[in-house]
């Protein structure tokens, strides 16, 4: 049946209305699910998903920036004098990771080995791989400090032998040496007087074991089963926990490889990983909310408990042997060798230890590790990962190289490992993540005020319609005008001579 005649359009409008208004409310409800399902269904660890070639071959470009402290008075510290340092650098490598030996498992977990490469990049960095820069000679103080507790004459035997071979308690490298190794027969020195000392042979570096290495079977949680455990770490080399330190809690593997993380964070997540070079798990906290090229973002940093001693922080104990906060004892990891990891330039540790060394100049924006996370998928944005390797050195008797050196944790190195997702991937990453949800979500709210609008537009012209129509009715007869047929009782026809003769009388 037609809509009566001026109703056509309020009644159009009204149900457009309805329509815009049911289909906001809809997205309204529907939205976040499909969002949700989209979300696991492209970080999820599968072939198919949007995110897994970025888990395999990771696209973002890595630097490795290595900075070195270059010890200026090295004569003077043999004497007892207060260590003196200069930063060198930074040496700038390009980090390229790929995983391999990628097998699925029945339980819902997936194994991989994943493997590093360097590459130099001379325009990059302040300086050449062929620089000599003076640092502790690792292997004689090193090893100074692992034999203190060997028979006098032994360790005074061993220190002939080194003077034998020119070996001090400080050496000029250079660069890549230092960094990525170098021949040393000091090496088969030591392990020929004290068999075991030292658990390698040929070359000796810092780095020596991070080119062309992998850095343990992992094996993690696909999130196929339940995506708030995807890619947290099952087992490390087919182990559940490791044996380094005191503690059980300390021995823990937690949190995932420290690539990505489980998505739907909020900002009372925290960011936990095992470290294989650290040896130990680590927790991040949040900072602050933030967008990184339009992506919205969390940022998370360390707390500073990470590497607060046992007294400081008693959870920690279990690192233990501990000094001062801010600095953690890796020897039990690091064949027993008196190696320290920290924050550059000792940020955010105990005083003592920057009053220590002349040419330490720590603050937060430089020093301070970041992770940029988005935290819808819990894939990483932006990141900077810092660190210090320092050495403890001091006087050891019978060992006539370390001399009058007084205690003191001396700085080595740090280096920051840095990569931001860039480029295409970073556009299709904003696009398929970011901006297409971000549409939908507008949409939703436009529809349902486009809906309420045209309601109350519709509303307002069928009030309008009527009005009119009552103005345009006829109005009510007069009763004093009325006219004499227009009684109910009057005949409508009269006789015509009775009409004439009153009109006659009238008169």
């Amino acid at each position: 049946m037609a809509a009566p005649a001026g109703r056509g359009v309020p009644l159009a409008l009204g149900l457009s209305g309805l329509l815009f208004a049911l289909c906001g409310l809809v997205l309204l409800f529907v939205l976040p699910s499909l969002v949700r399902d989209q979300v696991i269904k492209n970080v999820r660890i599968d072939p198919n998903s949007f995110a897994f070639s970025m888990w395999k071959d990771i696209p973002v470009p890595f630097y490795l920036s290595a900075y070195l402290f270059e010890v200026m008075n090295p004569k003077e510290i043999r004497l007892g004098a207060k260590p003196v340092v200069n930063q060198r650098g930074p040496y700038v490598y390009r980090e390229h990771r790929y995983k391999t030996n990628i097998t699925f498992h029945d339980n819902g977990t997936v194994s991989f080995l994943e493997y590093r490469q360097f590459y130099f990049q001379p325009d990059l960095s302040d300086g050449r791989e062929e620089d000599y820069i003076v640092v502790p000679n690792i292997l004689v103080m090193g090893a100074a400090i692992m034999m203190e507790n060997l028979p006098q004459l032994l360790k005074m035997m061993i220190s002939g032998a080194l003077a034998g071979l020119g070996q001090d308690a400080f050496m000029n490298r250079t660069v890549g040496e230092i960094m990525w190794g170098y021949d040393d027969p000091l090496i088969d020195v030591l392990n020929s007087f004290v068999p075991g000392l030292i658990p390698f042979k040929g070359k000796f570096g810092l780095f020596l074991n991070f080119n062309n290495s992998n850095t343990g079977l992992f094996t993690v949680y696909t999130g196929a089963t339940d995506i708030n455990q995807i890619h947290t770490v099952d087992t490390w080399n087919g182990l559940k926990k490791v044996n380094y330190w005191r503690s059980n809690e300390c021995n823990m593997i937690n949190g995932t490889s420290g690539e990505m993380w489980p998505p739907f964070m909020t900002p009372s997540s925290s960011l936990e990983f095992y470290s294989p070079d650290a040896c130990r798990s680590m927790k991040l906290v949040y900072e602050q909310s933030g967008v990184f090229k339009g992506v919205p973002t969390y940022r998370f940093v360390a707390p500073k408990t990470l590497f607060a001693n046992g007294t400081d922080y008693p959870p920690n104990e279990g690192f233990c042997p501990c000094r001062e906060s801010g600095i953690q004892n890796v020897s039990t990891c690091r064949m027993n060798a008196p190696v320290f990891i920290s924050h550059p330039h000792f940020y955010d540790a105990d005083p003592i230890l920057v009053e220590a060394v002349d040419g330490l100049h720590p603050n937060k924006e430089q020093h301070g590790l970041f992770l940029d996370i988005h935290p819808v998928t819990g894939i990483p944005m932006n990141c900077s990962i810092k660190l210090q390797l320092s050495l403890y050195i001091k006087k050891v008797s019978g060992i006539s190289q370390t001399g009058q050196i007084k205690p003191v944790v001396l700085p080595m190195l740090w280096f920051a490992e840095s990569g931001a997702i860039e480029g295409s991937v970073l556009q299709q990453f904003y696009t398929n993540l970011v901006l297409i949800p971000s549409v939908l979500e507008y949409v939703q709210y436009i529809c349902i005020a486009l809906g309420v609008a045209l309601i109350v537009a519709a509303i307002v012209l069928e009030v309008k319609r009527q009005r009119n129509a009552r103005e345009k009715s006829p109005r009510e007869p007069d009763p004093q005008t009325e006219p004499p047929w227009s009684s109910e009782t009057t005949p409508l026809l009269q006789d015509a001579s009775k009409t004439n003769q009153n009109d006659a009388a009238e008169a």
